[in-house]
Order: structure tokens, then C-alpha cells, then sequence
């Protein structure tokens, strides 16, 4: 009998494949893509072909042309903006991480954010070009003038959030349906903004060379993002030892809000009896008189002023009973 592995193919199972490691072919593509990245900027600073063909798409007005597109792709172009693809890439890649057991995967795709932000910022902010709204003069190349446009980073994010996917691809399918989705994503999205006249073209051929770049370089970093991994792990596993470790003596002594109710609290209240209060108490302390009989009251001695039960006073004379008045209530004959 055939056990699961061996009823699904060797090429889709899910295993950990090897490291990429920068080997010869893939050092050649990084140079030669390294050699188009320099050609376009050398094109676009002597004001040649690249500027040329810029200039004829911006007149073209390609947002006029195809207007009824132009809603879709306001909401399509968010596909290569920086936040919302880092967070729903990082929320994909940690359930890998929690899957995995292993915190490569959030690595690298930090690793690549960090790469891209260093090199395209850097570039932005030092070859200064303006975009096509903003341009000053027909057939100038805008360079240097305080722009941020050059390369496109929504062309290069896109190229690198999407292409991390391909990257840490666990099987020779799945790295082929990822790379195939993040090259038309990074495709689309470079060309949306070009419709939406936000970037030149050059603009987006050299965010796609920038990022291709990224991808390319990643490789080298295996290494630390190893021990990276290996030192976080490490310190969280300390952190774990030291809060077990702190656990019973906060058990044992607990302080504040946070100490746990006595038993007697939380057990249920007893009933006590009528007049159980302060008095009944103070009175089951002290001895009790016997019980007297009851009596009714015709058996009850009568009260008379001799046997009063004020206190008796050697200027108190006894009180007589008052006289019938003349005249009032009938006459005894």
C-alpha cells in the first residue's frame, strides 16, 4: 500500500527546497540587467532615444484615449503601492512562518523591502527627475530639478513584493505560477502608470530593472538573514526561560489588583439566623436567664400604687383616686 508522499508527484510535494545560492547563471542575469539599468540612465542624462519616446507617449495623453478604463486602474495601480501589498504579503508570509516553524520567510521579505528602499529612495532623491505633469519644457529630460519619479517605485515595489512570493516558493510549480503572476502584476502596474501620467516611460523600465536587481541580489544575504534568525530565536527562547522562571514566585506573592480572591470569597454565602447581627452576638457571649412561663393576662397580678414599680421617693405622696363630680353619671339609690 502506496502512502500519501508517494501518491503525490516528487515535484509537488511540499518540502524545503535548498537555499538559493548566487550561482553562475544567476550572476550573469544580474550583470547583464545591471548593464540595461545603466544604459537607461545614461540614455535619459544625455537626453537620447529614451527621452524622445517619453516625450512622444506623454503628448499621446494615453488617460484621454482609453477614459473609461481610467477607474479600474485608479484602484488596479494600488497593487504596486508600498503598504497595503507589504502588509498583505507579511500577513501571508507569517502564517508560512507559523506553519514552517521557521521566521525565514518574514526575513526575506524584509531583507528585499530594506534593499529596495535604500537603492531606488537613493536614486530617486539623487537624480531628482520630475514626472510628466510637472514637466518644464518639451524634449527636456527634467533631470536634477528636486523630483522624486526616477526610477518608478510602484514599478520596483511590485517587482519585489510580488516576486518575493516566486522566491520562497516551495515547489518548481509554484515558483512557476508566482514568478508568471508577479512579472504581469509588475507589468500592469508599471503601465498603469504611465496611462495615468504619473510616470515616464523610462520611469518604468528602470523601477522593473531596479527590482529585478533586488531579487537577483537576495541570494547574497542568505547568510545573515541565517544568523539573524538564529540569534532571534535564541533570544526568544531566553525571554520564554525568564518569564517561566518569574511565573511561581508571582504565583506565590501576588500583589495589587491582580492577587486572587480567598476561597471564603468565592465560596457561596451562608444564611445566617434572624438577629445573627452585632446584638446577637454580643448576647450569645454573655449567659442567658432562664425562660419564664407565659401568662395570660387575667393571671397577671394587677398594678396597684403601693406595689408601683417606680422607684419609691420620700416626697412622693399617694395619688388618690378623684371623686365623682356632683351631678355627672347616674345616681346610685
Amino acid at each position: 500500500m502506496r502512502t500519501n508522499d508517494e501518491l503525490v508527484p516528487a515535484e509537488e510535494r511540499p518540502t524545503e527546497p535548498p537555499r538559493p545560492r548566487m550561482t553562475r547563471t544567476r550572476l550573469g542575469i544580474f550583470a547583464a540587467t545591471s548593464v540595461v539599468y545603466a544604459a537607461i540612465v545614461v540614455g535619459v542624462l544625455t537626453t537620447s532615444w529614451p527621452v524622445r519616446f517619453d516625450w512622444q507617449v506623454m503628448l499621446f495623453r494615453p488617460y484621454k484615449q482609453w477614459p473609461e478604463i481610467h477607474t479600474f486602474l485608479d484602484y488596479f495601480v494600488v497593487l504596486g503601492q508600498r503598504g497595503p501589498t507589504a502588509v498583505a504579503v507579511a500577513a501571508w508570509l507569517g502564517w508560512c512562518c507559523h506553519r514552517r516553524g521557521t521566521l525565514r520567510p518574514l526575513l526575506v521579505l524584509g531583507t528585499s523591502l530594506l534593499l529596495l528602499n535604500v537603492t531606488v529612495g537613493a536614486a530617486k532623491i539623487g537624480m531628482g527627475r520630475l514626472g510628466p505633469h510637472y514637466a518644464t519644457a518639451i524634449g527636456s529630460n527634467e533631470m536634477f530639478a528636486g523630483g522624486d519619479i526616477f526610477p518608478s517605485g510602484h514599478t520596483a515595489n511590485a517587482v519585489v513584493t510580488w516576486g518575493v512570493l516566486a522566491y520562497l516558493a516551495t515547489t518548481p510549480r509554484a515558483r512557476r505560477i508566482a514568478s508568471v503572476s508577479a512579472a504581469l502584476l509588475a507589468l500592469g502596474v508599471g503601465m498603469t502608470t504611465v496611462y495615468l501620467g504619473t510616470h515616464w516611460m523610462s520611469d518604468v523600465t528602470l523601477g522593473w530593472t531596479a527590482g529585478l536587481l533586488v531579487l537577483l541580489a537576495l541570494p547574497w544575504f542568505e547568510p545573515l538573514m541565517d544568523r539573524a534568525e538564529t540569534w532571534l530565536l535564541a533570544a526568544w527562547a531566553r525571554l520564554r526561560e525568564h518569564g517561566a522562571a518569574l511565573a511561581p514566585a508571582a504565583a506565590a506573592t501576588p500583589v495589587g489588583l491582580w492577587a486572587p480572591r480567598p476561597p471564603v470569597d468565592d465560596a457561596l454565602p451562608v444564611r445566617e439566623p434572624a438577629g445573627a447581627g452585632r446584638a446577637g452576638r454580643v448576647a450569645e457571649a454573655r449567659p442567658r436567664a432562664a425562660a419564664r412561663p407565659h401568662t395570660a393576662r387575667s393571671e397577671r397580678t394587677p398594678v396597684t400604687p403601693a406595689g408601683s414599680r417606680r422607684p419609691p421617693h420620700a416626697d412622693r405622696t399617694p395619688r388618690t383616686p378623684p371623686l365623682p363630680a356632683a351631678g355627672r353619671g347616674r345616681t346610685v339609690g
